[in-house]
């Protein structure tokens, strides 16, 4: 043991202990430093990724609720063209009536396509059918698509029970709908994986980081002690080699 090194020791010591962590700098281990901030990048990389996911899935369940809506849309558009299509009860003035909540339920359909919004993004006016999620630490990730739910998507921007029509037409749009829904709730259980795996892959890296560079407070509450034992003793030796100089001086003094 260094006699000289007892007392840089101890501070070291009372540091890791305020700390927590055996490594506060470069100078107590430079390459468990870099390593440990490299795990630290890593894990953060994944979380961000599983944040991104998280986000993204907010994002769907907010189009799929807005889907919703439009489906409900439709099926009373359809319930109404059924009705419509029974010239031998309904005259011109019902089935224009019929038309006329039509044509509000297309406006509504409409608005939801046009004003549906997540965070400043139109989700269903067909400009989000393709976007990056950003779930990886590289920033890869994967595709989401959203539907394109406008009327013109749909087939029906021009649907009149006053004229010739075609239930068909709608029963597609309702199709449309459904499959959109559907391959909106598959992206969700990905993304769902997708943070599961994020979550762990963090999980563990913090776990290498906390091995890499959290302190054993037992050993260190024992070097401590050690420390403070040896600097008792660096003390003690100083003060009987300071007697023994002040003795000699003593002595030479007298001759």
């Amino acid at each position: 043991m260094n006699i000289s090194s007892i007392g840089s020791n101890s501070y070291i010591n009372y540091e890791q202990l305020a700390s927590g962590k055996k490594i506060n700098s470069a100078a107590d281990d430079a390459a468990g430093l870099a390593i440990a901030k490299k795990l630290e990048t890593q894990s953060n990389g994944y979380d961000v990724g599983a944040n991104n996911a998280a986000t993204s899935q907010n994002m769907i369940n907010v189009a799929d609720g807005a889907l919703a809506s439009v489906n409900d849309s439709l099926q009373r558009i359809r319930e109404l063209s059924v009705q419509a299509s029974n010239t031998a009860v309904y005259g011109d003035d019902e089935i224009g009536a019929m038309q006329a909540e039509i044509d509000q339920l297309k406006q509504h359909i409409s608005d939801v396509a046009g004003n549906t919004q997540f965070n400043t993004l139109n989700l269903l006016d067909g400009s989000m059918t393709a976007s990056n999620v950003a779930s990886s630490p590289d920033g890869s990730g994967m595709q989401i698509n959203l539907p394109d739910s406008t009327l013109e998507a749909l087939g029906i921007a021009d649907f009149d029970v006053t004229g010739n029509f075609s239930i068909s037409d709608i029963d597609k749009a309702i199709e449309k709908v459904s499959q959109a829904r559907s391959s909106l709730g598959a992206q969700s259980n990905a993304l769902d994986s997708v943070q599961a795996y994020n979550s762990y892959a963090s999980y563990n890296l913090t776990a290498a980081q906390s091995r890499t560079e959290d302190l054993d407070f037992p050993k260190a509450i024992s070097d401590l002690e050690k420390n403070r034992v040896l600097e008792e003793y660096r003390l003690l030796m100083q003060k009987k080699q300071q007697e023994e100089d002040e003795r000699v001086v003593k002595l030479y003094g007298n001759l």
